[in-house]
């Protein structure tokens, strides 16, 4: 006889995800409910700038246990939302962050000019021009335009000080993560940061160059991070508090 063989069990096929929207106190929440087989309870978390929601399922659960969940915790949902606000106040009179410092918007009403900085009686003034309805646009153009000069300016400082070449730099707008490095050595920044404090851009930029050397969240990464900017904690413990609310900024 011959001696039989073991196979090894076929691997399952994925779920595809399940989107719906999440109605919350009024409040419309895409949601994207994804089944694991390694999951083995129920998760849900609120995307970054509190735009979406994400949830986790064992594979197989019954669709009236999800929605048993979903009500059980609105509440919770309610809580945690209530700190995005849904008033952009990207209009004039209203409210910008750049580099730290609240700027009053100034819409000119003029359709053509530049997004500029000027001082009015002392107090920083964002001017904008163009349509009302575009001045989310423009203001996120010129964040990026602001970001890039800054990321760029930094990341060559702290590249030369380990002598390592930058290939390129570009700027995202990534939700799930404030920058990135590629084992080419091309840097990836989201624009949002240069509404931080510059402690906290210098960081974004020591963060990824270090990247340039060690591709890994180990120790001597660490230890590389903290050399090129010494006040990481710090900057850290700035985006964990408050990084939600510049990715809940929309300037569409």
């Amino acid at each position: 006889m011959f001696p039989l063989l073991k196979t090894r069990p076929k691997a399952r096929k994925p779920v595809p995800p399940e989107t719906r929207t999440l109605d919350v106190a009024g409040r419309l929440m895409p949601l994207t409910i994804k089944q694991h087989d390694q999951a083995t309870r129920i998760t849900l978390r609120i995307e970054p700038g509190g735009r979406a929601l994400k949830m986790t399922v064992p594979r197989g659960l019954a669709a009236r246990e999800v929605n048993a969940f979903l009500d059980r915790h609105q509440g919770w949902l309610l809580t945690k939302l209530a700190k995005f606000s849904t008033d952009t106040g990207l209009r004039d009179g209203g409210k910008i962050l750049l580099r730290g410092v609240s700027h009053r918007i100034a819409h000119t009403g003029s359709l053509r000019g530049l997004t500029e900085v000027v001082s009015v009686d002392g107090s920083p003034v964002l001017r904008v021009s163009g349509m009302p309805e575009h001045v989310g646009r423009r203001i996120a153009a010129f964040l990026k335009k602001e970001a890039r000069a800054d990321l760029e300016r930094l990341a060559a400082a702290h590249a030369a000080a380990i002598r390592t070449p930058i290939r390129s730099i570009s700027m995202k707008d990534t939700r799930s993560r404030w920058g990135s490095c590629s084992s080419e050595g091309n840097l990836s920044f989201s624009w949002r940061i240069v509404m931080a404090p510059p402690s906290v851009i210098d960081y974004l930029a020591a963060h990824e160059v270090a990247h340039l050397k060690e591709m890994n969240h180990g120790p001597r990464f660490w230890a590389l991070c903290k050399k090129l900017c010494p006040g990481m904690e710090e900057a850290k413990s700035w985006l964990k508090r408050h990084g939600s609310q510049l990715h809940a900024i929309d300037f569409d």
